[in-house]
């Protein structure tokens, strides 16, 4: 399966899985939650997502490096400031949060696999190829902020 290695954009793989809740939820029963309560647990995660992976983004920005996430071998920088001190992926924990946040709005619990899917292949198929690309350039400095810096939360 190693030829869905940095395929797809993690944003594009989010959009997808996001389509295919709604899609799971269309069929399925959903549970029943007061609309308001449901909203703004929703807005809380969608809000706390979206500011994880812009402020990743800005980092990469501020290093003047790629945020292409198609092309790891291309980064000019290791970034480990911001965001990158908490979390090495706050940019995939934000679309995770917001993929949170979309089950949280649509309340069916068959939604909740979509962020679990998410996960599960962004680590499989993007972190694991970028964390290769990032030892092989950054060597033993990638390592000591991999034992510094978890790789989620």
């Amino acid at each position: 399966m190693q030829f869905l290695e940095l395929k797809i954009p993690p944003p594009i793989v989010a959009l997808i899985i996001g389509i295919l809740m709604w899609c799971v939820c269309l069929i399925a029963p959903s549970g029943s939650v007061p609309t308001s309560a449901r909203l703004s647990l929703a807005a809380a995660f969608a809000v706390i997502g979206l500011a994880s992976a812009v402020s990743g983004a800005i980092a990469f920005r501020r290093a003047k490096t790629t945020t292409n996430p198609l092309k790891p071998g291309a980064a000019s920088s290791l970034v480990s400031s911001g965001p990158y001190r908490f979390t090495r992926n706050p940019m995939y924990l934000g679309l995770s949060l917001v993929l949170i946040a979309w089950a949280t709005y649509l309340w069916s619990v068959w939604a909740l696999a979509g962020p679990l899917v998410f996960v599960a292949y962004i680590r499989r198929f993007q972190i694991a190829p970028e964390e290769r690309a990032l030892s092989a350039l950054f060597g033993a400095e990638y390592g000591e902020y991999q034992t510094k810096v978890r790789r989620w939360l």
